[in-house]
């Protein structure tokens, strides 16, 4: 396994060539806010707009927290991280570089034939294709193939092959396509009209958006069972929003960002998505 003062070294090496990085733990997340910032009380950057945490020196608020300072990531509270460490894990959109992730060989056979060739990097189980400039993050773009850039994070897994190309229309594509069956999340259910015909009532603004708060705020405010809680959340959004078409892809994405503040990965976040639908047969 690779030792703190080699990740510290990757990171450095990273860093110094405009990769921001950020210390990854077991399972290959980011770690969760110190107890100064937990639920942003520290007033940083609930809506992880722009990298970078608030002025805490420990490695808070997950993607947000990746850095080219090398002050930082050599700092203590960053080597105590790196200490428990797993891996280096990079700000892919920071750095103006999208990472297209295929997760088993029918991605990677998919890629070849609809994607033009860059820098390639292998995986456990499949392979990261880089390419230069950055877009919108999306999990789940098509089976097997996550889009990993803006507000995301990737781990750095070596240098990787080839020479890297533009990002193509291609990818960027995949951002705006409808989901597919591995990603059963910001779908919008038809069911009939309320009766007597009048307007749903879940499309009131104010009420929908009380609703994704309260939810953020539950995930947020979460300090243990961290699965267990956004899986309950979800259920609960779906429950009370999931069969009047309110959702969309920037509430489920709130969701979705809230989770993953508290170390849950884009695909535990799917996951837990996926099995709230199949519960209440959605």
């Amino acid at each position: 396994m690779t030792t703190a003062p080699n990740l510290v070294q990757t990171a450095l090496s990273l860093a110094a060539s405009g990769v921001p990085v950020l210390p990854l733990r077991r399972g290959k997340v980011p770690f969760g806010n110190c107890p100064s910032c937990a639920d942003n009380a520290c007033g940083g950057r609930p809506n992880m707009k722009t990298p970078g945490p608030c002025d805490c020196p420990a490695p808070c608020h997950a993607w947000a927290a990746a850095t080219t300072d090398p002050a930082v990531i050599a700092s203590p509270p960053w080597v105590a991280a790196w200490g428990q460490a797993v891996c280096v894990g990079y700000h892919p959109g920071g750095a103006g570089l999208t990472v297209v992730d295929l997760d088993n060989a029918d991605a990677i056979a998919w890629a070849r034939t609809a994607l033009p060739a860059t820098r390639t990097v292998a995986t456990t189980r499949g392979e990261h294709w880089i390419y230069r400039g950055a877009m919108t993050s999306r999990n789940g773009a098509r089976p097997g193939v996550d889009i990993k850039s803006s507000m995301a994070y990737a781990r750095y897994l070596g240098p990787g092959t080839g020479t890297m190309t533009d990002l193509p229309k291609a990818v960027r594509a995949l951002a705006v396509k409808a989901p597919s069956p591995a990603r059963p999340a910001p779908y919008s259910v038809t069911v009939p009209a309320p009766a007597g015909g009048g307007e749903c009532p879940h499309r009131t603004p104010a009420y929908l958006e009380r609703g994704i708060a309260m939810a953020e705020q539950r995930i947020t405010e979460a300090r243990s069972a961290i699965h267990a809680t956004v899986y309950r959340t979800f259920l609960a959004v779906l429950s009370r929003h999931g069969r009047c078409g309110c959702l969309t892809d920037a509430h489920v994405g709130r969701l979705f960002t809230a989770a993953q503040t508290k170390g849950e990965t884009l695909r535990h976040c799917t996951d837990a998505w996926a099995n709230a639908r199949a519960t209440l047969g959605l």
